[in-house]
């Protein structure tokens, strides 16, 4: 842990942060809104106090009730990596500013995140799919995404098609958040 370089965000970023600053091992943690995505993470690579050039990793998050970007930053001025919690983004509608002007290789983070669950990236130049065929309608890492359970079926019952919500067996209606048209 680097306890100066905490005292530094703090300082620096304190108006913008969304929750303390966390910090376990050898990494930092900041949460901060989706709005200020765009002036945080350029301070954090611009600023020579911070110098964070290297993007390692962007991921999306899907809590259950709110969706959240990660981005995992390193730096050469603190042994620390930096993890970035993007939080509260809306599960409707997921946005977030794209950080492809800082980091050219997010392009294709961002397109995984977007792919897997729906979260889109405002000046992405090249948002679309990238495992899934571009005509899919569905986002497979999503809480609300439902495999068919053909393993439990009978072959002669049929098999529930993928993108089609169900409740499972025994769970409340409200289990199913979010309905997937068919």
């Amino acid at each position: 842990m680097d306890p100066v370089f905490r005292r530094r965000l703090e300082a620096r970023l304190g108006s913008k942060l969304s929750g303390p600053v966390r910090q376990r091992h050898d990494t930092t943690e900041i949460r901060i809104a989706a709005a200020d995505v765009t002036d945080v993470l350029r301070t954090l690579h611009d600023d020579p106090e911070f110098r964070f050039t290297f993007l390692a990793d962007l991921a999306g998050v899907d809590t259950g009730t709110v969706m959240q970007v990660v981005y995992h930053l390193w730096s050469d001025v603190t042994p620390d990596w930096l993890r970035v919690i993007a939080d509260g983004l809306s599960r409707d509608d997921p946005r977030v500013p794209s950080v492809t002007f800082l980091w050219k290789g997010a392009e294709w983070q961002e397109r995984e995140a977007y792919d897997m669950f729906g979260i889109v990236f405002e000046g992405n130049r090249d948002l679309r799919r990238i495992y899934m065929p571009p005509d899919y309608t569905s986002f497979p890492l999503r809480k609300d995404f439902f495999l068919a359970d053909d393993a439990a079926r009978s072959p002669g019952a049929g098999v529930r098609h993928m993108e089609q919500v169900h409740v499972p067996r025994g769970a409340p209606p409200a289990s199913a958040v979010r309905r997937i048209p068919g």
